[in-house]
């Protein structure tokens, strides 16, 4: 099966280069200038993965994740020419799978896009024959339905932050280090992610799931090592 990508981005330069290179992979290209018109492709196409950029005009690339996440857990590759943490955290936090940071390398971004499809490919070939639920105090992960339940409450987490509490609550009482944490999630060598990556989905999933995000009661941190939640 093609898998469809669509580029947003109001640079034109950047829109025709990437289209040459995900098209040289046999991908097919959709592209958008902002973020109304990345919405009404979506409205209209089945898309399978979204480049997103951060700065555009009509709909930013931040409010434009906002809302495709009211709907759809399509991976999304934040880009952005920005690069400080803080912008990052905000990409992240909307949503986003991954961040690149501009100017960036067609092939390492090729390698992302393909990771994130890798992932979301093993996600759905393993719902089905594993255990669905996994049951930690009054924490229940729904690995059928990917949903998860904090004390009764139900917990919207991002299709990353689902797959690494997954990780984590799958192995209980073993220790993910980040580089391990990243193979794992994103199927992929870590050659082209950044430590703050993994950090930042790790500090969103303890906002949502833990009563004291600094004192968590799930994912603990083993200094210098890396996450585990204990039996």
């Amino acid at each position: 099966m093609v898998r469809t990508i669509l580029v947003v981005d109001d640079d034109r330069e950047i829109r025709d280069v990437l289209h040459i290179y995900l098209q040289n992979e046999g991908y097919h290209v959709w592209e958008a200038e902002d973020g109304t018109q990345a919405l009404e492709i979506l409205g209209r196409e089945k898309v399978h993965l979204i480049i997103l950029d951060v700065m555009m005009p009509k709909m930013d690339g931040i409010k434009a994740c906002l809302k495709i996440r009211e709907e759809s857990s399509i991976p999304i590759i934040m880009l952005s020419s920005k690069e400080e943490y803080l912008d990052k955290i905000t990409g992240l936090s909307t949503g986003a799978d991954d961040y690149v940071t501009k100017p960036f390398n067609p092939l390492e971004l090729i390698a992302r896009v393909k990771a994130q499809l890798r992932r979301q490919n093993y996600l759905t070939a393993n719902q089905a024959s594993d255990v669905s639920e996994i049951c930690i105090e009054d924490l229940i992960i729904h690995k059928d339905h990917h949903r998860v339940t904090v004390r009764g409450k139900e917990i919207a987490l991002t299709p990353i932050e689902f797959s690494i509490l997954e990780l984590l609550a799958s192995s209980l009482g073993q220790v993910f280090s980040i580089d391990k944490i990243y193979q794992n999630v994103w199927k992929e060598h870590h050659a082209y992610y950044s430590e703050n990556t993994v950090m930042v989905h790790i500090r969103n999933i303890r906002e949502k799931i833990e009563l004291h995000p600094r004192e968590p009661q799930f994912i603990k941190t083993v200094w210098g090592v890396g996450y585990k939640i204990e039996k």
